[in-house]
């Protein structure tokens, strides 16, 4: 039995990359996050995207963030990073950690 990585084109797995690009790059995400066990994530050709799901009707995006985010500013921050790259889908956005505090030097 298929997962059906196999066929997606090649501008789907682009589509993604991007996608966890731009949400890692947004200020206060420690990273994207595939949930407890791991289950959130994209499959492609060899490879999973942990912290993402894209289906025909929505984006959804999880994320860990930083200790001292301000997670209502960082989670509209990564809707709007998104946006123009999930294709006409509503983004929704679930933090599913906060990161532990950074030790100073």
């Amino acid at each position: 039995m298929s997962n059906g990585a196999e066929k997606m084109p090649d501008d789907f797995a682009a589509s993604v990359d991007a996608i966890a690009a731009v949400v890692r790059a947004v200020p206060g995400v420690s990273d994207l996050h595939g949930g407890v066990q791991g289950e959130i994530a994209v499959l492609l050709p060899g490879r999973r995207v942990p912290g993402l799901r894209l289906g025909d009707t929505a984006c959804e995006v999880h994320v860990a963030v930083d200790w001292d985010a301000d997670i209502p500013l960082t989670a509209a921050a990564i809707r709007t990073a998104v946006a123009p790259l999930a294709g006409g889908r509503p983004v929704a956005v679930t933090v599913e950690d906060v990161a532990e505090p950074r030790k100073e030097d």
